[in-house]
């Protein structure tokens, strides 16, 4: 059975340890606070100082032959570190020749590694979460279905069930990535041509069906699918209830926004009923049009965006353990997964609960 290394064990990345440890498989879990894992049978917990790096742990003690073992054809590395430190393990891993599945998100992507990871013999499969990953897949799925795209557009958001007064909003993951995201312009394509645009512009409202009138507003989710998916138009959007952005706004050009509070004032609170939301819409050339429903409220297993997020990582280390030659040496995006993998995600998404309406939604064979 592989071994899996799972580099942080937060909100999202403790479900997906927990998850891969009933599935049978061996679970080495490296973060400076593991609490949410301890005690779990099949997670070896190994943990770190604050300023530790786990690539380094674990080829220390790979080295030094304590016990734990590292077989390049067998294992999986799953990077969920916050940000720019887990853009720095990554770019570590690619001088590795290991299989990595990279769920960190950084303002600096993994693909400036592709090079360097070809020649160590590194595989990288990164933005493995809800948005970017899934998104990116149903947008291949459009694009593999009707080729060049006239638009294509992704709304998304995880959020509590209804407004809670103040911000409105909880933080399922870093909120220093969330403040990131906030900050970075967004890049997107206008006419066929990659533009960048204010983050946060473009905002407009929503009908979410059974929640009512929300917020979308552009943020820097496409990434990857700027270069590999054609379109004459291309956008992401990030999705909360009305107030939320104007006070950030507010807060930020009036000199009062404080990261360290909004820490304290995003905290994610398990008693306030939330809900993660997504909508993927493509249209073709032709007037041919594909749209797909997200949606989950959690479950007994995990808030509802570490079960959407989570699924999708655990998903393709599942993919990947059963397909060994799926991907080559380099550094590779989710849309590089061919459209069988996609619908057998898309449906293991669906047998464990989550809601997914729209084309092309099966389980071929392998």
């Amino acid at each position: 059975m592989a071994a899996i290394h799972c580099f942080g064990v937060g909100l999202v990345g403790s479900y997906v340890a927990r998850k891969l440890a009933e599935s049978g498989f061996t679970v080495h879990a490296y973060d400076p606070q593991p609490h949410r894992v301890l005690g779990i049978r099949g997670i070896e917990i190994h943990r770190l100082e604050f300023n530790e790096d786990p690539i380094e742990m674990l080829l220390e003690r790979i080295s030094s032959g304590d016990g734990i073992t590292f077989d390049p054809d067998l294992d999986i590395v799953v990077n969920m570190l916050p940000g720019d430190i887990g853009h720095s393990s990554t770019t570590a891993l690619a001088e590795l020749p290991w299989r990595t599945v990279d769920l960190s998100f950084s303002e600096f992507t993994p693909d400036r590694d592709d090079q360097k990871a070809k020649e160590y013999g590194a595989s990288i499969l990164w933005d493995t979460g809800i948005a970017p990953g899934l998104s990116n897949m149903l947008l291949s799925l459009a694009y593999g279905e009707m080729g060049p795209l006239k638009n294509g557009e992704v709304r998304v958001g995880g959020n509590p069930t209804r407004p809670t007064g103040g911000w409105n909003y909880m933080a399922p993951f870093s909120p220093i990535d969330v403040v990131a995201e906030y900050s970075r312009p967004a890049r997107v394509i206008r006419e066929s041509e990659l533009v960048t645009l204010p983050a946060l512009s473009e905002r407009h409202e929503i009908e979410v069906p059974g929640k009512g009138k929300m917020e979308a507003f552009l943020t820097d989710g496409l990434r990857s699918v700027l270069d590999t998916i054609p379109a004459v138009e291309l956008s992401e959007y990030t999705v909360r209830w009305p107030g939320h952005i104007q006070r950030f706004i507010d807060e930020r050009e009036s000199g009062k926004l404080d990261v360290q509070s909004l820490t304290s004032d995003w905290e994610y609170n398990e008693k306030i009923p939330e809900f993660t939301w997504m909508e993927v819409f493509a249209e073709g050339l032709d007037g041919q049009k594909m749209n797909w429903l997200v949606q989950d409220h959690g479950g007994d297993d995990g808030h509802s965006m570490a079960r959407t997020t989570g699924l999708v990582t655990l998903c393709c280390i599942e993919e990947w353990l059963k397909q060994p030659n799926m991907l080559p040496p380099g550094v590779h995006p989710p849309e590089a997964l061919s459209s069988d993998a996609v619908r057998r995600i898309v449906y293991r998404m669906i047998r464990e609960g989550v809601e997914i309406v729209g084309p092309l939604v099966g389980a071929p064979e392998y």
